[in-house]
């Protein structure tokens, strides 16, 4: 849930770290900190808040150390404090650390540092690491191995990076069940928890198994697995272009990847579906072993399954096969039924999701093929999974996803119709017709962004309301469940979504005069019941806000957001995006920070 950035070379490290720390604060922004070696001894700046914060603290800019550390943090372990934040020491002063991930067992690692005269100085788990280091140097007078030993303590998961006065042109970096990556150039090594952190200094890299450490220098990089065999890795080239991540001249991320949902969906189309084609690189499912499956599970958290959810139906028409969506958080602790018969899909942006990757982990220990459906190239679930699918939305900055969204639904669309082929379980026709629809969607994308005026004035109207609901039936259900969820990410307002069917079961007790009630109706065969269930709410004082690509009477409405028709099975896609517009416009006029909403970060690496 941290951000991570280490730099070693030839120039200045603080300017580097700081910037490195500003693309990665999505990853968690209640306090920042960095750590050189300056005349060999370690100096900390660190502070609470944002790292524009650390950026004007007094001394950040004597600093002339061309080896560092920094961090930016979400807070598990301790309230955001300047005591709690990273980097932190050994008592003896001697090294430093910044991690990501959560030790799971730091309080027994406490007792018995503390049994051997440490002391503590944070309420944070991160502290035991480097006491721990020092510990066992004392016995070993070994960097490398006084860290093996170190990590070998520890439970849970951990991507770190120490600095040694004593060894002052060297780092060490490990990893275990969060993310790591090492960039490379000519005379300089960086390290950073996500790619986008790098791409403006080099687009060649490394990545650590879990459990494997390297040891750096500005010229040498020598990697060891957790038994200290030496290994080698393979320099991997990414083609990310270095302005990817910058705002482009939008407010705020968030916007700005909600305008790139059409290029997103047209990429992510492009490298599975050419025309009537398809074809998924990597991908090899045969028509025996997809006859002998007789359930699909889509295993994701938050917004991906949502995406999940929005995918249900198709598969199971398309394939005759039922499928369950699950709860990562969930899913391996109610002892699912998985055997060799089970195929697995998991779906995550970041590809560093810790609960979807230990329910994946789950499901390969019971035999079953897995799927890993991410953003983003050589994360950790595509080690993970039997086989992994890229979708193309390329890097997504604010914490609320948008275009990764759209992105996941399209490509998994393209996955149910790639089965059914195979298995011969839809007809022709009815499939080239879906592939024909699908082509179509960045066109429509880009007509719902053309003209947003109306959802502008919506948002004028209802920001400063309490409570909202959301309404929908089928899959119009699924978009109600993520557009509450974009509402309540980046508003605060309470938020609630309900099946429209279900509100005369207790839902409609709420509906007090006035409160905004928000209904998706694409489906035209769905379209006179939930009508008439949206009519029960307007009968109690609701204000009526409809969502809809079909032909109404306008009168019997407060709003209508009309977005181009689109077919059923793929109305989420387009849907989805005027409530996207609408949590974003609704926060702005609260005067809120849209791309980084409290208590919240990208990517959650942690249980």
């Amino acid at each position: 849930m941290c951000g991570i950035v280490g730099y070693i070379g030839t120039k200045k490290a603080s300017p580097i770290l700081i910037n490195g720390l500003k693309k990665l604060e999505y990853r968690g922004y209640d306090s920042a900190g960095i750590s050189t070696i300056e005349e060999s001894e370690i100096s900390i700046l660190k502070d609470k808040g944002r790292v524009k914060n650390l950026e004007n603290l007094d001394g950040i800019n004597n600093l002339k150390g061309t080896v560092g550390i920094a961090h930016t943090r979400w807070a598990t372990h301790g309230k955001p404090s300047k005591s709690n934040s990273h980097p932190h020491m050994d008592n003896s002063k001697s090294f430093s650390v910044v991690h990501n991930g959560i030790i799971e067992n730091y309080k027994e690692l406490r007792d018995f540092l503390q049994n051997n005269n440490y002391k503590f100085y944070s309420d944070t788990d991160t502290e035991v690491i480097p006491n721990l280091i020092h510990y066992y140097y004392n016995k070993e007078n070994n960097f490398l191995k006084s860290v093996n030993l170190a990590c070998n303590d520890l439970k849970g998961s951990y991507a770190i990076e120490v600095i040694f006065k004593d060894m002052p042109n060297n780092m060490i970096v490990a990893k275990k069940d969060s993310p790591l990556v090492i960039g490379k150039s000519d005379d300089e090594t960086f390290i950073s928890s996500d790619i986008p952190a790098l791409i403006s200094f080099t687009n060649t890299f490394y990545f650590l198994n879990d459990t494997e450490i390297a040891v750096i220098s500005k010229d040498d990089i020598s990697f060891y697995d957790s038994n200290l065999n030496k290994i080698s890795k393979d320099l991997t080239t990414v083609e990310l272009s270095s302005d990817s991540a910058d705002k482009d001249g939008f407010e705020d991320y968030m916007l700005k990847e909600i305008y790139e949902q059409p290029k997103a969906v047209r990429e992510t189309i492009g490298t599975s579906l050419n025309g009537t084609n398809i074809n998924f690189e990597g991908l090899s499912l045969s028509k025996d072993y997809l006859s002998t499956i007789n359930m699909i599970y889509i295993v994701a958290c938050g917004t991906a399954m949502h995406a999940g959810l929005g995918v249900k139906s198709n598969f199971e028409t398309l394939c005759n096969i039922p499928v369950v969506v699950d709860v990562a958080s969930e899913f391996r602790y109610r002892k699912p039924l998985i055997n060799e018969k089970t195929l697995c899909i998991y779906i995550s942006q970041s590809g560093e999701t810790a609960d979807t990757i230990a329910a994946l982990k789950l499901a390969k220990s019971k035999g079953a093929k897995t799927i890993a459906i991410t953003n983003v190239i050589e994360s950790s679930i595509t080690r993970e999974a039997d086989y992994y699918v890229y979708t193309h939305a390329g890097p997504e900055i604010a914490v609320a996803s948008t275009k990764a969204y759209t992105s996941q639904i399209v490509l998994l669309n393209i996955m149910a119709l790639y089965f059914a082929e195979i298995l011969n379980s839809s007809s022709k026709d009815r499939i080239e017709n879906i592939k024909k629809e699908i082509l179509k969607l960045p066109e429509k994308l880009e007509k719902t962004l053309e003209d947003v005026s109306d959802i502008k004035e919506l948002a004028k109207k209802i920001y400063s309301k309490k409570d909202m609901f959301f309404l929908g039936r089928g899959i119009d259900y699924t978009v109600a469940l993520e557009g509450s969820l974009k509402l309540k990410e980046i508003t605060y307002i309470h938020s609630d979504a309900y099946a429209a069917g279900e509100l005369k079961h207790g839902p409609i007790a709420l509906i007090e005069k006035g409160v905004p009630v928000i209904s998706i109706l694409t489906n035209p065969t769905l379209v006179e019941k939930t009508i008439s269930n949206v009519q029960e709410v307007i009968t109690r004082g609701a204000t009526s806000i409809i969502i809809t690509n079909q032909s109404l009477d306008c009168s019997n409405f407060d709003n209508i957001i009309n977005i181009p028709e689109t077919s059923a099975l793929l109305s989420p896609i387009v849907s989805v995006v005027p409530l996207q517009l609408l949590a974003y416009y609704v926060s702005k006029e609260k005067g809120l920070d849209v791309d980084k909403p409290r208590n919240l970060a990208k990517s959650v690496t942690v249980e």
